[in-house]
């Protein structure tokens, strides 16, 4: 243990109290994101209950808030209502004391909920002509089965009031852990300073930082960024910059796993993307709620839209066994707008929500963990975090996503990656994990809902796409060793095989394309939209199926016949063309997508022999897979693949 952790663990002992979770304001005065901390009273519009915005000028630091007179202020908010049902459910605290410090005039109220979303008011004081008063609160645990939340508000009097600070706490004679952060980049060095920075910030957070290693991937460093040196300077030693070959995500993370398990200081080990902005506060009490765990748990944060500050993105996620696919715990899968209903009105955000794993944008790992369950999967990409968090679950060790623990990043509603180079990974290593995690024979669903996955892609002309999910089901059947010898060198041979075919050819300058043409017009001038019911769908997709197998026209090897915008571009639209251009998803470029109807054969026919022999090859891979994990995930196999790149990169 650390001098510096020594020294907290004696004065946990001394006090017996140990803070959970600290009330906080923004780091930067942020309009956008002032809901996810404080809102004004609720007022009924329509049917709904709706937070008035109260305005960041009242923001006076960090921890405190001017309540102007006459109204009140909310904390029942995303980031400073405390997740009552998370602390009962996976932690040893029994019971909270609230601590809060005011000045002023006015009524603190401290209200409770439960699983459906009702409310309660649970306690209340006056306070009057107050100058740093302390208000203390005793609130037990015991009616949190299901889910619930504590937060409070403060209504001002005529000379208004302020919140000082406050705080949760609990009694424990636990020790405070210390943390590493692991970031992973590849040409992100602005973002990675500006990350830098807000780790930085906090000085509550660097008493329990040993260090932040950043694993540079790239050919565009951090160092070489504006703010690096001020960043650096901040951190005060605790710095590490490690450059290293193209590994992808799980070789960056696995290093950072490796070196914290080297270093031997760190309690646990805290992944974190590079393109990311994160809340330091809840790094605080992800470290706390670990440390207080019944158990080894892995702590997740959850995930904000880095462009809509206010939307809850994704509330944790989960595998679904029988398809072996991913996907959000939230009933709407693009996640929760904060800013039109908070939390407080909003029931399905009071039931506890129970995941599989977490995303590896933000996640605590105990070091205990890594050493009993081993790195990451060299897989590059796709599937490492997911596949993790199965891995530890069959350990015996959960993972829990826990409210007020986040960062901000790109969500993927504005991109997809299944259909450019990232596809081979999707399709690869979504096998690999059920083959080592599926609880059905031959995967369930998994074989037979990947190759309709590859027809529909072949009908809409997508045939790289296709090509990529070949060799991924190649590589898949030449066994387990050739995730590590092909980690550093796979993604040249996708980018070589993607240069072959057209819908992979993007175009980012407007009008780089011949002008739209066709023979047959429609009287309707419907010919880019898509069918509207089932029928017209089916319909759609019985004539690209006749299509596909049929000659294409002169004029389409030309001139596409229609632009498709990347939001309605189906299979069963797409297969009515013989050529299209369709925008990405992100908006950046477009692709000509051209039918040719002897590359739909042969890839249709190499398909559906690689999805045949994976059905019957499956118990046996299984098994092979199965034993090799605890080689592939292990330190020395790593470490043998940083030492044989670090030397080819030479």
């Amino acid at each position: 243990m650390s001098t510096r952790t020594e020294t907290q663990a004696k004065a946990v002992a001394e006090t017996g109290a140990r803070v959970l979770q600290r009330v906080v304001l923004p780091l930067q005065p942020d309009q956008d994101i002032l809901p996810l901390y404080v809102e004004g009273a609720l007022t009924q519009v329509g049917d709904e209950a709706v937070a008035s915005h109260l305005d960041v000028a009242q923001v006076t630091s960090r921890r405190s808030f001017a309540v102007e007179p006459k109204t009140r202020a909310s904390f029942g908010t995303y980031f400073n209502a405390f997740p009552a049902a998370y602390w009962r459910k996976w932690t040893v605290v029994e019971k909270v004391r609230l601590v809060a410090t005011v000045s002023g005039t006015g009524s603190f109220f401290v209200y409770r909920s439960n699983a459906r979303g009702n409310t309660y008011r649970v306690e209340g004081e006056a306070f009057e002509g107050a100058s740093g008063d302390a208000l203390t609160f005793e609130l037990p645990l015991s009616t949190f089965a299901d889910g619930g939340w504590y937060w409070f508000d403060i209504v001002s009097g005529s000379e208004g009031a302020t919140l000082e600070e406050a705080h949760w706490e609990a009694d424990s004679d636990r020790a405070q852990g210390s943390v590493t952060v692991g970031v992973t980049t590849l040409n992100r060095a602005d973002d990675v300073v500006a990350l830098l920075g807000q780790l930085a910030a906090d000085p509550a957070l660097l008493e329990i930082l040993d260090r932040v290693t950043v694993v540079d991937q790239g050919t565009k460093h951090p160092e070489d960024a504006d703010g690096f040196a001020d960043a650096q300077k901040a951190l005060d030693g605790r710095l590490r910059m490690i450059h290293q070959a193209n590994l992808g995500g799980s070789g960056g993370f696995s290093r950072g796993m490796s070196e914290t398990l080297d270093e031997g200081v760190s309690t646990y080990h805290l992944i974190s993307d590079d393109d990311v902005r994160t809340e330091p506060e809840g790094i605080l009490r992800a470290v706390t709620f670990a440390d207080l765990a019944r158990r080894p748990t892995v702590v997740g944060g959850h995930m904000f839209s880095m462009f809509n500050r206010s939307h809850l993105h994704s509330m944790g996620e989960r595998v679904n066994p029988w398809r072996f696919w991913w996907g959000p715990v939230l009933d709407a899968p693009e996640g929760h707008h904060l800013d039109r209903e908070p939390l407080r009105t909003t029931p399905r955000l009071h039931r506890r929500v129970d995941v599989d794993y977490n995303g590896w944008w933000m996640e605590l790992i105990p070091v205990s963990v890594i050493r009993e369950i081993g790195l990451s999967l060299p897989i590059f990409i796709k599937w490492d975090d997911a596949e993790y968090g199965l891995r530890a679950r069959e350990a015996g060790v959960p993972t829990v996503t826990l409210p007020g623990v986040a960062a901000w990043h790109v969500p993927w509603t504005d991109k997809d990656d299944s259909l450019d180079w990232q596809a081979y990974y999707h399709e690869r290593n979504r096998f690999v994990a059920a083959l080592l995690h599926s609880p059905f024979e031959h995967g369930g669903r998994l074989v037979r809902e990947s190759l309709y996955h590859s027809i529909k892609h072949l009908l809409a002309a997508q045939y790289s796409v296709v090509e990529l999910r070949n060799q991924a089901l190649e590589d898949l059947l030449s066994g387990p060793e050739h995730l590590h010898e092909q980690l550093d060198t796979r993604l040249a041979r996708i980018r070589e095989t993607r240069a072959q075919y057209d819908d992979a050819r993007v175009e980012k300058t407007p009008g780089a394309f011949p002008a739209v043409r066709r023979k047959k017009v429609s009287k309707h001038g419907d010919e880019a939209r898509l069918p509207s019911g089932r029928v017209g769908k089916y319909l759609g997709a019985a004539l690209g199926a006749v299509r596909a197998i049929r000659p294409t026209g002169d004029l389409s090897r030309q001139h596409p016949e229609v632009e498709i915008a990347a939001m309605d571009a189906q299979w069963f639209l797409l297969s009515r063309f013989d050529s299209a251009i369709v925008s990405l998803a992100d908006g950046s470029g477009a692709a000509w997508y051209k039918r040719r109807p002897e590359e739909f054969r042969r890839q249709l026919e190499r398909s559906l022999a690689l999805h045949q022999r994976v059905l019957l090859e499956w118990p046996a891979m299984a098994e092979r897979y199965k034993a090799s994990l605890e080689d592939l995930v292990g330190q020395d196999a790593w470490k043998a693949t940083f030492a044989r790149t670090e030397t080819q990169s030479k």
